[in-house]
């Protein structure tokens, strides 16, 4: 599910992703049909101030039917603390679409430059945008978060 709905250059390695289920800040949650089959999932690193949700999916199958909105506003309904999470910048629709699913949920996209440190092996870093709510954050307030989310999610010491 994740390899369909992600870029290669935004996903890591089976192995890589398995590895994570250790560490204590991240967490899965699981969308089941009533088959019992994994129809969408959450992925989210929950530090002292503030959350990154890394991945939400949706199966192809199940795409459509709200899923993935009620997932992150049960999410969000429940988190006391910010919410960040990484998108594609406006360039293409699909990604349009997917920053407009996030701001009728109450996200903001915030105006300054971002990049994602490389995930897997040979890749180079990705430039994304940051969406945080309830409301959007200046610069200089994301920078911590963004020392500890390459510190602990993508395992890189210098933020860039």
């Amino acid at each position: 599910m994740m390899e369909e709905a992600f870029p290669k250059e935004e996903i890591r390695t089976y192995e890589g992703q398995l590895a994570l289920l250790e560490n204590p800040y991240y967490w899965l949650k699981r969308k089941l049909d009533d088959q019992g089959r994994l129809i969408a999932f959450m992925a989210v690193w929950e530090f002292e101030d503030f959350c990154f949700v890394e991945h939400l999916a949706v199966s192809r199958q199940a795409r459509g039917n709200g899923i993935g909105g009620q997932m992150m506003q049960e999410y969000i309904r429940q988190s006391v603390r910010p919410v960040i999470l990484e998108v594609e910048p406006p360039e293409t629709d699909i990604c349009k679409r997917r920053i407009a699913f996030y701001q009728r949920l109450g996200f903001q996209l915030n105006d300054f430059e971002y990049q994602q440190p490389p995930m897997r092996e040979g890749h180079g870093w990705y430039p994304l945008m940051i969406m945080s709510f309830p409301g959007s954050l200046m610069k200089q307030e994301f920078e911590p978060m963004k020392r500890r989310i390459y510190r602990e999610v993508y395992r890189v010491p210098e933020a860039k």
